[in-house]
């Protein structure tokens, strides 16, 4: 009986931590706010654009 009881109580913890994690999730959505990005880009050409981001994964692929 032990055991069930400790499964009953983990199933009840992680209920309890799930029905947080909306109510935290919609209180983030209610108040808003909006997305900004991070670095300017260059409108001027067209196609390929080396940003930071690729330039780390430039580095990374070095040997």
């Amino acid at each position: 009986m032990a055991k069930e009881e400790k499964n009953v109580e983990a199933r009840r913890d992680f209920l309890k931590l799930a029905s947080l994690g909306t109510v935290l999730g919609g209180a983030a959505l209610a108040t808003g706010g909006s997305a900004q990005a991070s670095e300017t880009l260059d409108e001027s050409g067209s196609g390929y654009r080396e940003t930071a981001h690729v330039k780390t994964y430039y580095e990374s692929t070095r040997f």
